[in-house]
């Protein structure tokens, strides 16, 4: 025997889990096998291993009888010895057996885990940006985190007690049954006395792992929130009011769970009584085939230790079973993130875009919405060029689609209706990886990691030097800041770039631009929120940047553009009016009432 007896209350709670079980919702876990069996060697070795441990843990009771029968009831201690001789033997086989197997499954077990968090990870990079506007980035590191670390249990050490427990429960009941056929059908009659009112009473529980574990990640997602904005929560002073938010949602999930392990305790009842019953049954059995003479009394002593080996198998089984429900739920929502397709993906036959860039783009009569269902247009019949070193402005109110624009000119998401062309060629039809080399872009609260001010500019090109980093910085105004930082290029700059200002924050992810060194340039609003200083350095930093380089940049500072060589007003998705600064102020149309709000005395100055 070399699975450790079980407590009964332990035992019926497991055998209970095993019972509520519904195979389709096991179902989820198939998705995890080609995990496994990319490892067939390791796998394999694990197996054999297990099949060793097994056999031999169902040899030692057969020796067990013989040492009552043939030494303790006859008296002869040499054959007691010499079965005590052979029972080491076996014992060392298996223990080598087991650690090997424990070893291999243990190590399948965390490659599969790394292999899944690495496929889950890699396939939500490579979704779109309409997925993320419908999916809440917390709920997701939920499942990414949360949802794989409790799979590691399914593809590790239950894998394998399953299949060892499977295997001694069929050799237990082969051997019992070659041990006392008598006994064998005693045990065929007790067992459905369990079970039979164990499986009736559990069909009326449902599984809730799925509700809960969906309940977590919105609790998750909802802390990762809170906890990322934690200015803006105490500015407005909703401390109180999300903390009880937050604890009347995971007073939600308790009672929930409450309920379910209220039903599940009267199943344990019912089976502790059971079982005991059908215990002392098969004892009062077995004490009358001695007595009879029908059985020895070590074929007695063998056959309980084989019906001990069997109940406990099952027990582990259960165990696994039990837990198999959460484990599906988690694997489910794995699966749904690696099952969701990307809705804008590579075409089948990619046009090569042209080396060396063009540096041109074109917008023909492109209409675009956010939400198909919806009976306005974020852009209708939007037309303009721009040709190879220019730089266009867009300007217009707020939901006018000007940042609209430079998503889909990213091919973030596809248009309803017209084309886009970049050097030529419709973005729909060049690889993204290429499409999106062809542009540097600047937002106007520009994404900082938690790296290193060095990592954040490397993002721009990961094989970069050191010399070309700070080439970048230099260029970029950023150098300047950096030398008199105690780790220079190494300071680590905070979650989203906290420790910086944000004249820092544009200026670093204008070297990140600079050192990516994209034909074509986007600027959305990159000194709208600075102060005066920050946007004269960051406007230095821009004219770098810009220098022989197709520009369009949005700007709610009239001062920024007053160069550009067209500018475009947009209004509800529709250029109303275009031209250069001073043809538009001719004009007196919308750009010259918003020059004149901002430029008041001097408007051609």
């Amino acid at each position: 025997m070399t699975d450790q007896a079980v407590p009964a209350e332990s035992n019926s709670e497991k055998v209970i889990e095993a019972a509520r079980i519904q195979p389709k919702r096991l179902q989820p876990l198939r998705r995890l096998m080609p995990f496994m069996l990319a490892y067939p060697v390791r796998l394999s070795l694990t197996v054999l291993f297990l099949l060793v441990s097994a056999t031999t843990s169902l040899a030692i009771p057969a020796m067990l009888g013989g040492v009552i029968d043939r030494g303790f009831i006859e008296k002869n201690l040499d054959m007691v010895g010499q079965y005590g001789f052979i029972i080491i033997t076996i014992a060392a086989v298996m223990a080598l057996a087991s650690g090997a197997r424990f070893y291999f499954i243990s190590v399948i077990g965390e490659r599969v885990i790394a292999d899944l968090r690495q496929a889950v990870f890699s396939h939500l990079l490579r979704l779109d940006a309409r997925y993320f506007d419908t999916n809440r980035v917390g709920e997701l590191t939920s499942r990414l985190n949360g949802d794989v670390a409790i799979i590691r249990g399914a593809v590790g050490s239950s894998f394998s007690l399953v299949l060892r427990s499977m295997v001694t429960i069929v050799g237990a009941l082969i051997m019992m049954v070659l041990t006392s056929p008598v006994l064998t059908a005693a045990v065929v009659i007790a067992v459905p006395t369990i079970l039979v009112p164990v499986v009736l009473y559990s069909r009326r529980l449902r599984g809730m792992s799925r509700k809960t574990q969906d309940a977590l990640a919105d609790l998750s997602a909802m802390a990762t929130e809170m906890l990322g904005a934690p200015r803006t929560v105490k500015s407005f002073t909703q401390e109180s009011s999300q903390s009880e938010i937050y604890r009347e949602r995971s007073e939600e999930s308790f009672e929930a769970e409450v309920r379910r392990l209220s039903a599940r305790a009267l199943l344990v009842a019912l089976v502790i009584f059971l079982g005991t019953c059908a215990l002392v049954g098969l004892v009062w059995w077995g004490a009358r085939a001695v007595f009879e003479g029908s059985v020895t009394a070590g074929q007695l002593a063998q056959f309980m230790v084989y019906a001990l080996m069997a109940s406990g198998a099952l027990t582990n089984v259960s165990e696994v079973l039990g837990s198999l429900q959460t484990i599906a739920g988690s694997t489910e929502r794995l699966t749904e993130i690696l099952d969701t397709d990307a809705a804008i993906e590579d075409p089948k036959n990619p046009v090569p875009l042209p080396q060396p860039s063009l540096g041109t783009v074109a917008f023909d009569r492109v209409s675009f919405t956010y939400d198909p269902m919806a009976t306005g247009k974020v852009l209708d019949d939007l037309s303009f060029t721009v040709a190879k070193g220019e730089t266009v402005a867009l300007v217009g109110p707020s939901g006018s689609g000007k940042s609209t624009t430079l998503s889909l000119l990213q091919r973030f998401y596809d248009v309803a209706g017209g084309s886009i062309t970049v050097d030529g060629v419709d973005i729909r039809d060049a690889k993204l990886f290429d499409l999106r080399q062809r542009f540097a872009y600047v937002e106007q609260e520009p994404t900082i990691f938690a790296g290193t001010i060095a990592d954040n500019i490397r993002f721009g090109k990961p094989d970069a030097t050191e010399a070309e980093i700070e080439a970048a910085a230099r260029s970029a105004l950023v150098h300047d800041f950096v030398v008199d930082l105690p780790a220079g290029y190494h300071t680590v700059v905070g979650e989203r770039g906290v420790m910086l200002s944000g004249g820092q924050k544009q200026r670093l992810a204008i070297a990140r631009a600079i050192l990516k060194n994209a034909p074509i340039l986007l600027l959305d609003e990159a000194t709208s929120a600075l102060d005066a200083q920050s946007e004269r350095l960051v406007q230095m930093a821009l004219e770098h940047l810009m220098a022989g380089r197709t520009t369009l940049v949005i700007a709610h500072r009239l001062a920024t553009i007053r160069d550009a060589n067209k500018i475009l007003v947009l209004e509800a998705g529709r250029i109303i009016d275009q031209g250069t600064h001073e043809e538009l102020v001719a004009k007196g149309g919308r750009y010259a009432e918003l020059a004149k709000l901002q430029f008041r005395s001097d408007l051609n100055h």
